[in-house]
């Protein structure tokens, strides 16, 4: 039976875990934390997900070498942060040309990497271990939907493309279309970045806007990611496929978004660090926004959307300042070239 072993059982780890063992997979899900393994081996109930029932072959273990050696495919659903150190632990035990899937999305400030960068390095710090073949999957996939069954599409990304197809084949269900896309950085670039767009569009929310300036936010969002993808050597169809426009589309609009929902609290007047708090798990778009000011700072690409964010963050500009300087921008042609 091919074996799978998930880091992470959180929203988007349990949910696939749960699709994997579905579909037949021998399925193992980690954590660091004690705490969450005892309490889904007594419940089986995964707390954010209520819903979801959690099919019995799974296996639940507070051990990384239980689940990260022996395994056909091992999957990285930690949040953005904790990559770097999970990957440090896990990578010894991974076999030959190990096929790794990462679905945390964010890029590591300081360093600017890419998750999937980071779990290379990793790997190639390991001897014996640093032919791992490694796979991105990204797109419009909230784990809520996923978890019980609604229709949703992903992108396998990968510069191996029979890595990439394997991937394909196996997260393809009746409910989960999979495509492949050879344009790996311009897939993670758009997941990390969609979020602090998606942070602006539940601003626009919280300020009292209506679905015109959250269009505009959109729109002019994905604008910025493409500038900045352009001048990073991406694929510019990436921007405006799946994992640009269709991920930002969701993250910037459904209700199920802890961006968008941590921005509607910014826009409401709530400080941005109880925000986070009433939202109770990781928004990605805070953890993103230092790296995505440095990027814009370092391949001289403007990028208004995310300095107004960055300065609502800081406590540099109320919101509605923020807003009003977007407004009142020099004019110019939508027609960039």
């Amino acid at each position: 039976m091919y074996k799978i072993g998930v880091l992470g059982p959180g929203t988007w780890g349990i949910a696939l875990a749960r699709m994997l063992a579905n579909k037949g997979y021998d399925v193992t899900v980690w954590s660091a934390l004690e705490k969450e393994i005892d309490e889904l081996n007594r419940t089986w109930v995964h707390p954010n997900l209520p819903e979801m029932k959690i099919p019995d072959s799974i296996t639940f273990t507070k051990d990384i070498e239980q689940a990260a050696s022996g395994k056909d495919l091992v999957v990285f659903a930690v949040a953005s942060p904790y990559v770097r150190s999970v990957a440090a632990q896990a990578v010894p035990y991974f076999g030959r040309q190990q096929l790794v899937v990462d679905v945390a999305k964010g890029i590591e400030a300081g360093s600017l990497m890419t998750m999937s960068q980071i779990i290379e390095e990793e790997a190639g710090k390991c001897p014996g271990h640093e032919d791992i073949r490694m796979v991105v999957l990204s797109g419009p996939t909230h784990a809520e939907e996923v978890a019980v069954d609604l229709p949703t599409v992903i992108v396998s990304a990968s510069k191996d493309p029979q890595a990439a197809q394997k991937v394909q084949e196996i997260f393809t269900t009746d409910v989960m279309r999979v495509y492949t896309n050879d344009d790996v950085y311009g897939v993670e670039l758009c997941g990390a970045l969609k979020n602090v767009m998606a942070l602006a569009a539940g601003m626009s929310g919280g300020l009292g806007y209506g679905d015109n300036a959250r269009a505009a936010l959109i729109t002019r969002g994905i604008t910025e990611l493409a500038r900045l993808g352009r001048a990073m050597g991406c694929e510019p169809s990436t921007f405006y496929g799946l994992t640009g426009m269709g991920d930002l589309i969701v993250t910037a609009t459904s209700e199920h978004s802890r961006n968008n929902r941590c921005g509607y609290l910014i826009g409401s007047g709530v400080a941005p660090g109880e925000a986070v708090k009433q939202i109770g798990m990781v928004v990605e778009g805070i953890n993103a926004l230092e790296a995505a000011v440095e990027l814009a700072d370092k391949y001289g690409v403007e990028m208004p959307i995310v300095n107004a964010v960055d300065s609502i963050l800081k406590g540099k500009l109320p919101p509605r300042e923020a807003v009003n300087g977007l407004m009142n921008r020099r004019r110019r042609s939508e027609t960039e070239g």
